[in-house]
């Protein structure tokens, strides 16, 4: 079991469940070090005092609350430790609602609550046991990393989830980021409805992170002295508004059954129904092209036939 980042009690009504919180997820990103280029030495960050230019170390470094710009309030770990919170050292269950009726915007990080000793296995399985039968979720507020927080209980596997939730006023309104009111043909809403369960998945278990595999297989390169990964081809798409909406979606759906290998594949993709912008450029420089050389034709054959009419004129004045 990964290392408790908390220990505390649930509380359900007057029942007790001592838990210890762990985190429910894990970071699988490659992360990189700041060096010197010259000597690839690690490149650190040092803290500074910006009243005497002294670099700290971590326990010199304390809590401040800045009243104004002459005056700053100290404030240490144990004075917010005793500070008189009921959900101190408690995740208290307020209430219980249907999943459905919580954003999913609001949540945030997932932790797993694992009995803190055998004491804690009866009531942990009575609140799962509840939780499971009454297909709701509880509601609970906890105190954590000096604030109180408002969090989420439910079942997952037969383990308890906590996922720490946002407050209603941490969560900005996107009314203004709203597009325009636009007509839609109910065709067009079918066709995306229709393109909706063509790419429709019972399971998302087998997505990866592609990013992360071409970064390992540059770095396994560099560090063997290999050659590196060719770049990808074809993963630019061309920006800008597609002017025929249905057959976009038709295309769509097409290359959406191509890709799972039913029938009806093989029309043309939603990327080939607009020219590239190589493509444009081309035509525009042909166009160009042709235009300048019918204007310096036709400049031509004004100047031949002017040369001409001079040199009859000159014939004629000089045979009278």
């Amino acid at each position: 079991m990964p290392r408790p980042l908390w220990t505390g009690a649930i509380s359900f009504g007057l029942v007790t469940i001592p838990v210890k919180v762990v985190s429910a997820t894990e970071d699988h990103s490659i992360h990189f070090r700041q060096v010197h280029l010259e000597d690839m030495g690690r490149v650190r960050t040092k803290k500074v005092c910006e009243l005497d230019g002294q670099a700290l170390s971590q326990d010199e470094i304390g809590k401040g609350y800045e009243l104004s710009k002459e005056q700053t309030v100290p404030i240490t770990d144990e004075e917010l430790d005793q500070m008189p919170l009921p959900t101190a050292k408690a995740i208290e269950i307020v209430s219980f609602v249907d999943a459905e009726s919580i954003d999913p915007i609001r949540i945030s990080d997932s932790y797993y609550l694992a009995t803190d000793g055998q004491v804690a296995a009866k009531p942990y399985t009575l609140l799962r046991k509840a939780l499971e039968r009454s297909d709701k979720v509880a509601i609970a507020k906890f105190a954590w990393h000096n604030r109180e927080r408002l969090g989420l209980l439910r079942v997952r596997e037969g383990a308890i989830v906590l996922h720490s939730m946002r407050w209603p006023d941490e969560i900005r309104s996107p009314e203004s980021l709203a597009p325009r009111k636009v007509e839609l043909d109910e065709g067009e809403i079918e066709r995306a409805v229709q393109l909706t369960d063509t790419m429709a998945l019972d399971t998302i278990t087998g997505f990866r992170d592609a990013y992360r595999d071409a970064l390992e297989k540059l770095l396994t390169a560099k560090s063997e002295g290999k050659e590196l990964p060719e770049p990808a081809e074809g993963g630019e798409r061309e920006q800008g508004q597609v002017l025929d909406l249905m057959a976009a979606l038709n295309a769509s759906v097409a290359a959406a059954k191509e890709s799972r290998g039913e029938a009806g594949g093989g029309e043309a993709t939603v990327h080939e129904m607009r020219p590239s912008k190589k493509a444009t450029a081309q035509k525009t420089a042909s166009r160009k092209k042709s235009t300048a050389q019918k204007t310096t034709a036709k400049k031509t054959a004004e100047v031949k036939k002017t040369t001409a009419g001079r040199k009859r004129t000159a014939r004629k004045q000089s045979a009278s």
